[in-house]
């Protein structure tokens, strides 16, 4: 979940391009080196030849059958016109039920904690390795120094530095590969751990073998970025460099399990990846470490910012502010997501101190996604006809698989798996207040036949008597359909104070599930006095409504449709152009009428997430100096079972 760049062609297989998406997709799965081994030795007890061959075993079959078969080979093929990531997947499904939702949710919220999570793990874990240099080093500030340093240059935009991500990561690639080989070659039999045999025994041999999956989870923990960058580097580039990444990982797995079976028991508190380096290479190597922490934690500080906007596309997280600090398509900055992960990474490190106290956190979040990719996967399948027996095969291996996974991090919930529920729940309030808040508010939305006013607006828009509002008057309608529109709109225009105007402008904005729709139509209603305008943007198109409008109007001057020059005489004399004004209507829930108990929990969840909510007119990138805004009441149809009554 990285950066996008434009000179990556995602039809075709470049070596820039595998460069680049080496630096984009892979900073997450391939730090994971630095702190697996570690964990799951910590985890295990028992013999260490059983420990090292079954460690290796688990490790080689997850990244097989998890990382490989799911993600490379079968989830990427299911994109939404180029783009993948679990809104991508949602965004594919024609019946977009309630569990379909409410599982969207709730795998987006844990994909964000897990934006908390790998800068926290990866940056420290990193750090960590000074300590063989100089024990007495203060890991936790200098962690933080980095985070904070991290955090500030996101408001710059990051495509200076992330030209380097690519070259970095192919550093580090070869680094670890060529680290685990010097290793395999003093323990080759090693090797004979790719047996299935190996995990089984070790997995067995411990009373609750299965809470040590938990620790072997880390080692694909990755493996959604696989699938959320998808639009951002192309399905064969990212196939072809699964390969090569795939093989020095397991090289440098291999390698620390080889170290550890020759290693004396003094040396056994030793991480293992930094036990594999040779004392001379100690701090290039952590060097080299803590830059690809780095990218790593750039990588998913991105993929948050994209997948927040991609939300608020999709209407699953409130209306917030949301930038372009550089002119690379894709690339996004929001402010207020930027810092609070800031401060809960800082949190985080403060909190739990070190690496081996993230693993817990690090791997409930991201096996809740991949249940969640797993679960939409297979609804999507469903509606494409695929064989139901591919279905329940895919759900009945993966469900096992990732549930016992689940059910392993879920026994490390007072170990640090607390923290991912905390701050998911926490997002997924967000996301179920706001959705369902506005669809609360939706549904009382009532709609009236706009041809039937017509002549009506004729008549205003010619009747002197009336003081002009403004030349031209514009407004936000959520109507769907030509002949509708919203009975507050009109509402406005006639009842709550009449609005004279020379030409009535109509704006309905279309967010679509193909994600690079950028397109416009126009429909003249009445001639020179009320237009429509459509816009239909993917949902991952930057909402410039104010720009695209300007375009709009300058595209009808130009082909003589519309004539936007002063009607006031004085004005037109010297072709000054026309004001415009635009109205924003904010419903409000009456206080008169009553809800059920469920809609009045939900309504308070989305008044709260107002709070940090933008309105319609910054969200739609509108003039602020042309706006006006209306309050509406919203009305809701009840039953008067008591009437006052006059007395005499």
């Amino acid at each position: 979940m990285g950066i996008k760049s434009d000179n990556i062609s995602l039809g075709k297989v470049t070596l820039a391009g595998l460069v680049i998406t080496l630096g984009v997709v892979y900073g997450d799965i391939g730090t994971s080196p630095l702190y697996v081994m570690k964990a799951i030795i910590d985890s295990a007890s028992g013999d260490k030849m059983l420990i090292a061959y079954g460690a290796l075993s688990c490790i080689f079959w997850t990244l097989t059958l998890q990382t490989t078969i799911k993600y490379v080979i079968i989830t990427l093929r299911a994109d939404n016109h180029g783009e993948g990531g679990i809104f991508a997947l949602f965004a594919l499904l024609k019946n977009k039920s309630t569990i379909a939702v409410i599982v969207t949710m709730i795998g987006g919220c844990a994909l964000l904690a897990d934006g908390i999570i790998t800068p926290s793990i990866t940056v420290t874990s990193s750090i960590e390795g000074l300590h063989l240099i100089t024990p007495q080093l203060p890991v936790v500030p200098l962690v933080l120094i980095i985070l904070t340093a991290l955090f500030f240059v996101q408001q710059f935009g990051t495509n200076f530095i992330g030209k380097s991500f690519g070259p970095i990561m192919v550093i580090w690639f070869v680094m670890i590969g060529t680290l685990g080989i010097s290793q395999i070659l003093r323990y080759p039999s090693i090797l004979a751990a790719v047996s299935p045999v190996y995990a089984y025994q070790f997995l067995s041999s411990h009373p609750h073998g299965y809470l040590i999956l938990g620790a072997v989870f880390l080692c694909t923990t990755g493996a959604e970025a696989l699938y959320s960058d998808l639009g951002h580097c192309g399905l064969k580039n990212i196939r072809i460099t699964w390969i090569f990444v795939k093989t020095t990982l397991l090289l440098n797995y291999f390698g620390q399990g080889a170290w550890y079976l020759l290693t004396r028991s003094e040396e056994a508190g030793i991480n293992p990846f930094y036990g594999i380096m040779p004392e001379w290479f100690l701090l290039p190597g952590i060097i080299i470490a803590a830059m690809a922490a780095i990218i790593a934690s750039q990588a998913m500080i991105s993929g948050s910012f994209t997948l927040i906007s991609e939300a608020v596309s999709l209407n699953f997280w409130p209306k917030i502010r949301i930038s372009q600090p550089t002119v690379v398509k894709g690339q996004v900055y929001i402010s207020s997501v930027n810092w609070f992960l800031w401060i809960a990474c800082c949190f985080v490190v403060i909190l739990f101190k070190e690496s081996s106290r993230m693993g817990a956190a690090y791997g409930l979040s991201i096996t809740i996604t991949m249940i969640i990719t797993t679960f939409l996967l297979a609804y999507y399948w469903y509606q494409r006809k695929v064989p139901i027996y591919l279905i329940m095969l895919l759900v009945g291996v993966y469900f096992t698989l990732q549930g016992t996974f689940l059910i392993a991090n879920l026994n490390k919930f007072m170990h640090g798996g607390w923290f991912t529920i905390v701050t998911g729940l926490l997002f997924f309030l967000i996301m179920y207040g706001w959705y369902y808040g506005r669809k609360i508010k939706n549904k009382y939305i009532k709609f009236v036949n706009l041809y039937e006013y017509i002549p009506l607006i004729q008549e205003i828009s010619r009747d002197a008597t009336i003081p002009k509002f403004a030349s031209n008057l514009v407004y936000i309608v959520k109507a769907n359909r030509l002949e509708q529109i919203e009975n507050k709109i009109i509402y406005s225009i006639i009842n709550k104070q009449p609005k004279r105007a020379d030409t009535y402008w109509f704006i309905h904005v279309d967010i679509l599930d193909n994600p690079d729709t950028f397109e416009y139509k126009v429909h003249h209603i009445i001639p020179g006095i009320l237009i429509k305008v459509d816009f239909r943007l993917g949902f991952k198109i930057e909402r410039r409504i104010n720009l695209y409008f300007r375009e709009v109007l300058e595209d009808l001057v130009k082909s003589g449709e519309i004539n936007l020059t002063s009607r006031y005489k004085s004005l037109s004399h010297f072709n000054i152009m026309g004001d415009f004004v635009f109205v924003n209507l904010d419903r409000i829930m009456s206080p008169d009428y009553k809800l059920t108990p469920w809609e009045t929990v939900t309504m308070g969840l989305h008044e709260i997430t107002r709070w940090i909510s933008i309105n319609d007119v910054k969200a739609l990138g509108l003039d602020t100096s042309n706006v006006i805004e209306e309050k509406v009441p919203i009305s809701i149809e009840q039953i008067v079972t008591q009437r006052i009554k006059r007395k005499k």
